[in-house]
């Protein structure tokens, strides 16, 4: 059985935000002297994700 993915779609806002939780997250994982292994790849997806424009309607 395939796994299900999720594509999750935000703005420039948020996806500023986003890379900025993600790196203060690597900060505190290096300051407790944990793996940041998992929050590298994250970043870099985030980073290199697609942008895709969309239309948005507002009823």
């Amino acid at each position: 059985m395939r796994e299900k993915k999720n594509h999750l779609y935000v703005d420039s806002q948020e996806r500023s935000i986003l890379l900025h939780s993600l790196v203060e997250l690597k900060n505190q994982l290096i300051q407790q002297g944990r793996y940041t292994d998992c929050v590298d790849e994250l970043i870099f997806k985030v980073v290199n994700a697609p942008i895709k424009r969309m239309k948005i309607e507002y009823v």
